[in-house]
Parts: structure tokens; sequence; C-alpha cells
């Protein structure tokens, strides 16, 4: 498919919940781009879309959104439900934006992929964490050579909301999201990757329901968001309330990767600590980088000296102003400004469809470990042809 000629796009969104926000970094006419169109099922997103796009096309049809004349959409459903439609997108020829995860299956995920290779039509897909300020730092000094060849990652993720983010809605039930290695893991496995220039290959994992399982106080939220319920004050995690009916995932997890260059990585995650954040330690031949904080001010601490027993930081780098808005670091609207300019002419992106999916294989194989005693599982690969076809751009030769 060849790029949109036009620079005036017209853009179509696909669930308009928790994270339409990205509308107002979509909807920006001064800058060529208009939301034209919403899909939604849900009568509280269709009011809401309308409320605040009031001159777009507002249905709960497919067949109706797939002829609003579209030249790109973005995909913002629950993830289970990203195939169902982005492959008809895809298909229609329409380049698509899909939120990460990008399926909450390896079937799902591959289907997507061969859709996009099939038609010949652009995929995106939505892993903001490549934009993060902290994170493009590290990755610079990675890639510098400020610690010399990569040779272990370890990330520690802190979800301290975590018993109002993914316990009271579907992101508990395990048929909606395979587990939160996947489900919010995705991120920080798409970035361990990244920082590797690798893809996970082994796995063994180990976790449980710890916490949040001792709670019996339950609530079907079928129509609520979690900006109606989430509140800094339920604390501690056990005096939590109104937990999702069906609650089958982890909130406590680690998992081991053996990544396809030698490089060994770990990742614990834990949904009822006080504090929210992510510590990432990269150790190379010549030093050892870490993270403290990962918002705009934090620290990215560099060791390559020789020390004897604990020492301060050989260099200290601080993590810089985002360029453009404020959530997550000034990552979401230059994740938006990354895929519109990749609609309009094509080319090389810090996202990869063909990661995402590395990561939704190594989340899914972790997941599979954990509820199997810790046995360890092979991470299967994407076939070469779908590899190459991306990694030139999502271009024929």
């Amino acid at each position: 498919m060849t790029a949109v000629a036009r620079q005036d796009l017209r853009i179509g969104i696909v669930g308009f919940g928790l994270r339409s926000i990205l509308w107002r970094d979509l909807h920006r006419p001064d800058a060529g781009s208009t939301v034209t169109a919403v899909l939604d099922t849900s009568e509280r997103g269709r009011a809401d879309a309308r409320a605040a796009l009031p001159d777009a096309l507002v249905t709960d049809s497919l067949d109706a959104f797939l002829c609003a004349g579209l030249d790109a959409a973005v995909v913002l459903t629950p993830d289970d439900a990203h195939r169902v439609v982005a492959e008809p997108l895809l298909d229609a020829g329409i380049p698509v934006f899909c939120e990460k995860p990008l399926a909450t299956t390896l079937d799902d995920a591959d289907a997507l992929l061969e859709a996009a290779y099939r038609s010949g039509t652009k995929l995106y897909v939505g892993h903001n964490m490549r934009h993060m300020p902290v994170v493009v730092l590290m990755r610079r000094l990675i890639r510098e050579g400020a610690i010399g060849d990569v040779r272990a990652i370890w990330c520690r993720h802190f979800v301290g909301n975590g018993g109002d983010y993914y316990f009271k809605d579907w992101h508990a039930d395990r048929r909606h999201t395979t587990g939160l290695l996947l489900q919010k893991g995705a991120h920080d496995l798409d970035v361990i990757h990244w920082l590797a220039d690798a893809r996970t290959e082994r796995v063994n994992a180990m976790g449980s329901l710890s916490v949040y399982g001792e709670i019996a106080d339950r609530r079907d939220r079928r129509g609520e968001r979690m900006s109606d319920w989430c509140d800094v004050e339920n604390w501690p995690p056990l005096t939590q309330t109104g937990l999702a009916p069906v609650m089958d995932v982890e909130d406590l997890s680690q998992m081991n990767m053996a990544l396809d260059n030698g490089v060994l990585a770990s990742y614990q995650q834990c949904h009822f600590t006080p504090d929210y954040w992510r510590n990432y330690t990269i150790i190379g031949t010549e030093g050892r980088i870490e993270n403290l904080g990962d918002e705009t001010g934090a620290r990215v601490q560099v060791w390559n000296r020789r020390h004897g027993g604990y020492a301060q930081p050989d260099q200290v780098h601080v993590v810089p102003e985002p360029r453009a808005g404020a959530l997550h670091g000034g990552a979401d609207r230059l994740l938006i400004d990354e895929f519109l300019d990749f609609v309009r002419h094509g080319g090389a992106t810090e996202t990869s469809p063909v990661s995402a999916r590395d990561a939704v294989a190594a989340g899914i194989a972790a997941t599979e470990s954990l509820r199997d005693a810790g046995t360890p599982r092979d991470v299967p690969p994407v076939r070469d042809e779908l590899r190459r076809y991306f990694a030139a751009g999502q271009t024929r030769p």
C-alpha cells in the first residue's frame, strides 16, 4: 500500500474508554489530523465520544466505520478484542494503530502480522515506553558504549495502583488478559528486548495471587471505568473493596529470560507496593546503569570504574523534560506523532510490530510456565519472511 498522499488525515478511533484520552493528540486539525469517526459498542463510550467530538460519526457498527472514508484507525478496545476489529481494518486497507499488548494470544498476534503482510497495510503498535525519556536515555547510554556490551538486564516493576487498576474489572479475568505478565508486563518486556537488541527465546516464571485473593468483597462493575473507583486512599491493599467477581490472575510474579543473543534478563511485577515506578538495572562488560525514578527529573546512574563496596555513581544523568505533552513523560504525543508520520510517509519507526509480537510471545510463555510449577518454556519466533518484511519498514523488495 502506498503512503497516504494528503496531509490532512481522517482518523477513526475504535473503543472510546480509558485510553481514548489519546483523541486529544489525534484530533489536531491545525496540524493536519482530524478524528472523523468513533466506533464503540457501549452506550457510555458513544456518549463520551459525542461530547468530545461532536462533528464525528459515532457508531456501534463496524461496517459503518469501515465505510467512513478513513485514512487510519486507532484501536483502543480491551486487549482480547484487538484482532476482531484490527484484522478487518487491515484487510480493508486502513492503516492501524493497535494499543499494546498487540493481542492476548499468540494466534491473534500472528494473525495481525499476517493480515498486515497479506494486505500491505501499515500496522503500528502503541508501545509508548520506547518514547519515554528515561528509556530513551538508557538506550542512548548503552549505544554510546557507556557500559560496554550488555550481558544482563533486570527490571523490578512496583505497581502501586495495582488493586485499583487491575483487580476490579476485566483485567482480573485471565479469559480477557491471559495474565498480567502479558497485559501489564508487555511494556517492560518490549523495553528489555529493545535495550538488549534481542528477543526472548526461553523463559521460566513463578507467581501467585498472594494478596487480593484474600479479599471477599466483590462487585460487578460493568458500565463503570477505573476513574470511577480509583482512590489513593485505598490503602493498605487488604482494605480494598469491590474487587472483580472473577479474579484469577496473579498479583505477584517474576520471570527469567534467556535472550537469543546470550543476554540474561529478569522481570518482577508486584501489584500491592506503596510506590509506583520501574527500576531497571543493565549490566555490561564495562559497567552498570540503573534508574532511580522514571519521570522527569529522575536519575539514571552509571558505574563504570571499579569500586570497593558500595560507591556513588561515576556519572549521573537527569531524565529531561518531555518534548511534548505530559502523559507517560510525553511519550503518548510522540507515539501518535510517529504513527501519523508513518501513515503519511512510511519508513522506519521506533516501535516494531514484530517486537510487540515477541513481547506477547514471551509474556504468554512465562504465564504458561508460572501455572506449570515454573517449568521452562521455549518462545516461538515469528516466521522469517514476516520478520524481514517488518524490519524493512513494511515494504517488499
